[in-house]
């Protein structure tokens, strides 16, 4: 029994198959990575002193970039509620496809294909590399050194896109190819090639089964009306093998060929059910359709379908994307993401906070007025240089001093901040009216293209 459990996983060799899916998934495989890997080179002019990379993460500055939106720091709320909205959308997309994502969109998914793909280059389909592993002799040797040497590149590379995110890729480029990489940049491209040779190279299906929890939950977001990878068991069974006189009206169509269980790339039999490992790729419809196609059989034996539809195939039976549940996910997803949207869009390029002196709290000048101290911190989310002026609007009789400046000149450098310390005397006939002995006072902070109004909390005893 404890053999069963610790024995090692014998390693999966998956067969190369042509098809519908399996084209599909080359199609969107050159697209994701595409996307990945020329994004970072994109350009965007915001202006003469900001970054011109469309897509910058800017970590010396805690920023963050995608053309014309800018995050800082102190809204990461926003990177809350895309993750928030990623999640929803995700969850939203299996309940109606499966594991969709991961048969289809996935890093380790397309990366593996990428991986996998060299080692055909290189060693031959899936006989070829079962028979090559048992030797040991040149041939085997120098095979598996282009192979290895073909996913240290594609590592690298992986690394180097990567970094291309985090620094502007066109100077980073540049120093790479005059040898001038810094140390930081080298470390996080060697890191991520370490981690992207480790896992698409040797982890591969270990990661879909064993590290990442969405195949763990992900039973719970599907019902008999998500699409899922079917085999047909009706149709199926009973199954065995075919002959040259095979009657196939007494007998099931599976003719257990095994071809949908050696194109898996985790290395299970579909026929057996859903389980937990499947990640939807679609590599066993094209597999089964082939073989039917071969012995002159209906194709669909194993394809995309639903558990109400294989238990009574009728037409009424069979995935309806529009019903109930779609309207009502899109419907969250639609109002969160256009609210989201209008938030980043129209957020304002001028950030204020006025912080009450906390040491002392107040001071009592001579004629009984009390004086509180504030520092008034103002944020310029623009890349022009800005001059600000700054008032007081209640309580109406209260006075704006300032500490060697001028309230009606604060200058603030493109995309900085600045902070100004402030006195806010309270006279006398106020502090007497005032018989809770705090309120709140408001100031306005403008310029000629923007004003904006922030209250704090005044302490009178």
């Amino acid at each position: 029994m404890l053999e069963e459990y610790f024995a090692a996983k014998k390693r999966i060799y998956p067969q190369s198959v042509k098809g519908k899916i399996r084209s599909l998934k080359s199609r969107l495989n050159f697209i994701f990575l595409s996307i990945y890997f020329f994004s970072p080179f994109l350009r965007f002019n915001r202006g003469e002193n900001a970054p011109s990379q469309a897509i910058f993460i800017d970590l010396t500055n805690s920023k963050i970039y995608f053309f014309g939106i800018e995050i800082w720091p102190q809204e990461v709320y926003y990177l809350m509620g895309i993750l928030v909205i990623a999640a929803v959308a995700l969850f939203f997309v299996t309940s109606l496809f499966g594991r969709i994502w991961c048969g289809y969109a996935c890093f380790q998914t397309v990366w593996t294909d990428i991986f996998i793909g060299l080692e055909k280059i290189f060693q031959g389909d899936r006989n070829a590399r079962i028979l090559l592993d048992r030797k040991n002799n040149f041939q085997k040797f120098w095979r598996k050194t282009l192979t290895h040497l073909s996913w240290i590149i594609v590592s690298i590379l992986t690394g180097y896109a990567f970094v291309c995110y985090f620094y502007d890729s066109i100077p980073l480029t540049k120093n790479i190819l005059h040898g001038e990489i810094p140390l930081n940049s080298l470390g996080w491209i060697l890191g991520i090639a370490g981690m992207t040779y480790l896992m698409a190279g040797f982890a591969r299906e270990h990661v879909c089964t064993f590290m990442c929890p969405y195949s763990r939950f992900q039973s719970a977001m599907f019902d008999n009306n998500t699409l899922i990878i079917s085999y047909d068991e009706k149709r199926g069974e009973t199954r065995g093998k075919m002959t040259h006189d095979t009657d196939f009206t007494k007998r099931g169509h599976c003719i257990d060929c095994k071809q949908c269980v050696v194109v898996c790339p985790v290395g299970i039999d579909i026929r057996n059910g859903l389980q937990m490992e499947c990640i939807a790729c679609g590599l066993c419809v094209d597999a089964c359709d082939n073989i039917m196609e071969k012995i002159g059989l209906p194709k669909g034996l194993i394809r995309y379908d639903t558990i109400n539809h294989l238990l009574d195939p009728k037409p009424e039976k069979k995935f309806k994307i529009f019903k109930p549940r779609t309207f009502f996910y899109a419907a969250i997803l639609l109002v969160v993401s256009a609210l989201l949207f209008k938030s980043l869009i129209s957020k304002s390029t001028l950030e204020i906070s006025a912080i009450p002196d906390r040491n002392p709290i107040f001071v009592m000048l001579s004629d009984g007025s009390i004086r509180n101290g504030f520092e008034i911190k103002i944020s310029n989310k623009t890349y022009q240089k800005k001059i600000f002026s700054l008032k007081i609007l209640s309580p109406q009789n209260a006075i704006l001093k300032s500490q060697n400046f001028d309230l009606d000149h604060l200058e603030i450098s493109p995309n900085d901040s600045a902070s100004f310390k402030v006195f806010v005397i309270f006279p006398l006939e106020l502090v007497e009216k005032n018989e809770e002995g705090r309120g709140l006072v408001e100031f306005l902070i403008f310029d000629e293209q923007e004003e904006k109004k922030i209250n704090a909390v005044f302490i009178l005893k």
